[in-house]
């Protein structure tokens, strides 16, 4: 019985037990007025009980967080990333996608935020030595069809695109039977697929990758403005399943997100974590903000900048707005046939 271990005094020590405690744990489980109540010592005494369990559980050494950054090469499940197929943009994001917790990615229209999904929908199916999990991915369609058809570009580019991986090991992965892909049209649909099918498939180990493309369109037909408590009941519902998800089975889950016109508040005014300084900040607001580890916006020029075709302006920008463990980061980036590459020595902070 660890209680013994406790330099406490005898007298205490047997109060402990006599009030049917058989363990430090279970000391620790009361609050100070309860345990007063069931051992009948004094405040201060039962105040000394606490502290001395407490450091007893705790040890004498004390981790601090450099201490354990310096270990992590001890802990290499811990500080696994999917890789998204790309050295530059792996470097960005310190490695890739964490396994778990939601990352977004919010950008405009045709700013690659879709062949960046289908390319992470293939990156994971590579062995975990080539920064894949060896697993397939579930791909959930809120807006258009499935495109199948750049998607069988894109694998059958991959040697390509992956060209640090050996040819042979590319050939062997049987890409487009690894794929599931769901289409859903409203709220209630995303969150039945999300609570009851795509667990079956992570379970079974046939998927160790979540994409949703897009979190915001059901939301946006569904509810509008005077629906807020609602939309932000079932923004809730959907990050914490999600969340849930990504812990149990160690998924990578990216939601790809729209955005929206900023518009000018006032200064007292809550802004939504990682909105960006510009024009443009991700849409479903700071409830679905809450809900992610990490949130990536995906820029491009707009038409009118790029007929100017102004000298040291990227057509094309990965930013990381806020993540807690990246600094505010930024890489340009094009999306040509065989996927989306990083452009080297274009990364700042």
């Amino acid at each position: 019985m660890d209680l013994d271990l406790l330099d406490l005094n005898p007298r205490i020590i047997a109060a402990i037990k006599k009030a049917k405690l058989k363990s430090v744990k279970e000391v620790l489980h009361f609050s100070g007025p309860d345990l007063q109540r069931a051992t009948a010592l004094s405040s201060l005494e039962v105040q000394h009980v606490l502290r001395t369990a407490s450091l007893h559980l705790r040890g004498d050494s004390i981790l601090t967080a450099l201490h354990l950054h310096r270990q992590r090469k001890q802990f290499p499940a811990q500080h696994q990333r999917l890789s998204l197929g790309c050295p530059v943009l792996d470097g960005l994001l310190c490695g890739g996608l964490p396994l778990e917790g939601i990352t977004e990615l919010a950008g405009r229209s045709s700013a690659g935020k879709t062949q960046l999904a289908l390319q992470l929908c293939l990156a994971v199916q590579f062995p975990q030595q080539h920064g894949g999990l060896e697993a397939g991915a579930v791909y959930v369609c809120t807006e258009d069809v499935f495109p199948t058809r750049r998607l069988q570009q894109l694998m059958a580019l991959q040697t390509q695109l992956r060209t640090d991986v050996p040819g042979n090991v590319v050939q062997k992965i049987r890409f487009g039977d690894q794929i599931f892909v769901e289409h859903v049209a409203d709220v209630d649909t995303l969150l039945e697929c999300v609570t009851q099918k795509v667990p079956i498939l992570l379970s079974r180990g046939m998927a160790r990758l979540v994409v949703i493309d897009s979190v915001a369109a059901p939301f946006r037909c569904e509810f509008d403005g005077q629906a807020s408590v609602p939309r932000a009941r079932r923004l809730q519902s959907l990050g914490s399943a999600l969340r849930r998800l990504s812990w149990a089975f160690q998924t990578p889950v990216l939601c790809i997100n729209q955005v929206t016109e900023a518009v000018q508040e006032p200064s007292s005014a809550p802004r939504p974590p990682g909105s960006t300084d510009g024009h443009i900040c991700p849409a479903l607001g700071i409830t679905w903000a809450n809900q992610l580890l990490m949130r990536l916006m995906a820029d491009r020029l707009r038409e009118e900048e790029a007929m100017l075709d102004r000298p040291g302006c990227p057509a094309r920008t990965l930013r990381v707005l806020f993540a807690p463990h990246l600094p505010t980061s930024s890489c340009s980036y094009t999306v040509n046939a065989e996927g989306v590459r990083g452009t080297p020595g274009t990364e700042s902070c």
